[in-house]
């Protein structure tokens, strides 16, 4: 007698089911997205004007958005083509961008579910926190590393990153490091006295490079005392020390953006001690991408 089999349903696979209910999310949030708008209104909180936003406006609550800036100039300036913190800033504040925000009930839950679902089992060894202080919600972000170690004594080691604790403080300070002494293990956020880090009247975008021919360890961020945003940073010996860094320009202008860097630490190259930063120049025409490089050790400027 031939014996009846049972197939298993593929609507009773777990992972078929969780693959077709994360597909249908994503049709669903791709159509959302699709979807034109009726209108768009100014942020709340903010007096940019609603519409083409073509007025100049007259000042800013967010200490990122210049006073008196003229939305109408954003294409002009190339905003809309920049990265950084400060153009999306202003992006927000002119009515051309959404600001980010919070998910709360069904959605919140769902976006867990998916994290989980698709996250990796392992990222790597065990994770160490760069910033263990206190903070001040809603300044409590971190992000866009830049990790250097001294070649010549493997235990230092510097991370820069983006840091929202000094949006709010005077002048703004929006870039931050951490120093460890044991190779990684720990790290010390650099804080001053004032509560901030060491760079002062920075908008992120950090870069950190070590000097071999000199021993000295340097940032670049986009700096507002270097043309109003510029290239500029800060440089010290004894880089755990936040009292220690001093601060230099290396080129000035005012739409700087993307910058990364790299330092020739090989004492067999004729460029030995060379530190080089390249940059997007959106006072350029096409954002023209430029370098340019140190001729006195550790200090930034020559010609591009």
């Amino acid at each position: 007698m031939k014996k009846k089999s049972t197939s298993q349903s593929a609507f009773f696979n777990l992972r078929v089911l969780v693959g077709l209910f994360i597909a249908l999310a994503g049709l669903s949030l791709a159509l959302l997205a699709t979807a034109k708008p009726s209108g768009r209104s100014a942020p709340a909180g903010t007096n940019a004007p609603a519409g083409p936003f073509k007025i100049t406006t007259q000042s800013s609550t967010d200490p990122l958005v210049p006073v008196a800036f003229d939305c109408s100039r954003i294409k002009q300036l190339g905003i809309d083509r920049q990265e950084n913190l400060r153009a999306g800033a202003i992006m927000i504040f002119c009515g051309l961008s959404e600001g980010g925000k919070a998910f709360s009930g069904e959605k919140q839950h769902f976006f867990k579910l998916v994290k989980n679902l698709t996250a990796p089992l392992v990222y790597g060894s065990t994770d160490v926190n760069l910033t263990a202080s206190t903070e001040t919600f809603p300044n409590v972000t971190q992000s866009e590393t830049f990790t250097t170690a001294n070649p010549d004594d493997p235990s230092q080691v510097v991370v820069a990153y983006n840091d929202s604790r000094g949006r709010n403080f005077n002048p703004i300070n929006i870039s931050g490091a951490s120093v460890s002494t044991d190779g990684g293990t720990t790290f010390t956020r650099l804080t001053k006295g004032n509560g901030q880090s060491p760079f002062d009247n920075t908008f992120g975008d950090p870069v950190v490079l070590y000097d071999k021919s000199t021993g000295f360890w340097v940032t670049v961020w986009l700096d507002g005392a270097c043309g109003g945003q510029g290239l500029g940073g800060y440089r010290t010996l004894t880089p755990d020390d936040p009292d220690s860094w001093t601060h230099f320009c290396a080129f000035n202008e005012g739409s700087a953006d993307r910058e990364s860097g790299w330092a020739d630490n090989n004492p067999s190259s004729p460029f030995f001690g060379r530190l080089y930063i390249s940059w997007n120049d959106f006072n350029a025409a096409n954002a023209n991408i430029f370098s340019i490089h140190s001729t006195d050790g550790a200090r930034l400027g020559a010609a591009r």
